[in-house]
């Protein structure tokens, strides 16, 4: 339930008061996070590659952060957006260790079916707006809970199997580079240089978490 309603709960709450660059940085503690909270409590250990990559990665979504508007940074919206990094961080790690008795397509169907029913008091909302929302509106909303949402986390909860919290959490570093690419070729957002400069940084703290990082495969889980 972390994953699919606290989590994007508090995050969307905390994008109404506070810009989308400051949620961004505050959000992207949660990969430093894991890699810390994994290495003390999972036995993950602190790879040097691991903790380089990492903070080199944070380094780029700070600098992309840097770009983004100024709003007034209300300070409940910074707790929240901080209140999501720490949903997505526990989320991570206790996926990690469930992982290791629950296969990832029943883990996820519950974590949706949890999120699903946490949600049901804003069912009368939704269905006032489906009578009032455009088409496309619509369709957008139906996009992101098909492909970003249920196909996004299968994929995502069969990774930890086969690889450690801290890998897989900092490989997320990809995604502000990534959004930089395609808001500039799909929404005609021309990114600055100090933005690519991040997302540069993000990548290539990416690549040394994988480089510089002894992998161990791990056996997945028993059926």
């Amino acid at each position: 339930m972390g994953w699919f309603c606290l989590y994007l709960l508090a995050l969307n709450v905390a994008e109404q008061t506070v810009d989308a660059g400051t949620a961004a940085m505050i959000v992207n503690l949660a990969p430093l996070m894991v890699v810390v909270f994994a290495g003390l409590f999972l036995g993950e250990g602190f790879p040097r590659g691991l903790v380089i990559g990492a903070r080199v990665s944070f380094a780029g979504v700070v600098v992309i952060g840097m770009q983004s508007p100024r709003g007034d940074l209300a300070f409940v919206g910074l707790l929240l957006a901080l209140a999501a990094a720490v949903l997505y961080a526990g989320a991570t790690l206790a996926q990690k260790h469930l992982l290791r008795t629950v296969d990832p397509a029943t883990l996820t169907w519950l974590g949706a079916t949890a999120g699903a029913v946490a949600l049901l008091p804003w069912s009368g909302r939704l269905v006032h707006d489906l009578d009032t929302a455009p088409l496309g509106a619509t369709m957008s909303i139906v996009y992101m809970g098909v492909l970003p949402t249920a196909v996004a986390f299968t994929t995502w909860a069969y990774v930890p199997v086969r690889s450690s919290a801290g890998r897989t959490a900092a490989t997320t570093y990809v995604v502000p580079a990534v959004a930089i690419v395609l808001s500039w070729l799909l929404l005609g957002e021309t990114p600055t240089p100090l933005m690519l400069a991040g997302g540069v940084l993000c990548l290539l703290g990416v690549a040394i978490t994988r480089m510089l990082t002894p992998h161990h495969t791990p056996r997945p889980p028993a059926r």
